[in-house]
């Protein structure tokens, strides 16, 4: 279970319950486990849409751990994001350790830190220790050999907010024979 920081990542936490009403989140996996060569029981797990563009909303802007003061302590939930910062959609990632590397800090955007794991840190830490390789580039050796199945992801107090955008991942098209 998750707490979200509303409050001070209003524009993050948004994106992310809008992920969660609309059931975005629902069915995909935790695919990545980026282990400290240094330690490899410290690092942090990736879930989310993946690359299915099917599922995902637009980007939302950046609020930098330098603007929210949500800095990536042991448990953190942050959005992932492509090389640029704003192009953060439906992957976040949840931090095993302080991962001091991944705020704001002088020219460095840094990710949007967002919430706070509250109970299952034990899981997480199971999903990072699962064998990984493959992947290219800053994910190389890091894809989960046999991905973590996100079953369902739902607010637990609050109304949902669906978007009210189409969801074309659910439906059926057949295959030509």
């Amino acid at each position: 279970m998750i707490a979200l920081d509303t409050r001070r990542a209003p524009v993050t936490s948004a994106n992310f319950l809008t992920y969660a009403d609309d059931g975005r989140l629902d069915g995909t996996t935790f695919y990545r486990a980026a282990r400290r060569k240094s330690d490899p029981r410290l690092g942090f797990i990736q879930g989310g849409i993946g690359n299915d563009m099917r599922r995902a909303l637009p980007p939302v802007p950046l609020e930098k751990t330098s603007q929210t003061g949500i800095l990536h302590l042991d448990a953190t939930v942050s959005m992932a994001r492509g090389d640029r910062p704003g192009s953060a959609m439906g992957n976040f990632f949840i931090t095993v350790g302080p991962t001091p590397s991944m705020d704001a800090r002088g020219d460095y955007q840094g990710y949007a830190a967002f919430a706070h794991v509250v109970s299952g840190m034990d899981t997480v830490r199971r999903i990072l220790a699962k064998p990984s390789g493959g992947g290219s580039d800053a994910m190389k050796g890091q894809m989960i050999f046999d991905p973590v199945k996100i079953i369902s992801v739902k607010r637990i107090d609050g109304v949902p907010k669906p978007s009210g955008w189409p969801k074309p991942w659910l439906i059926d098209i057949p295959r030509r024979p």
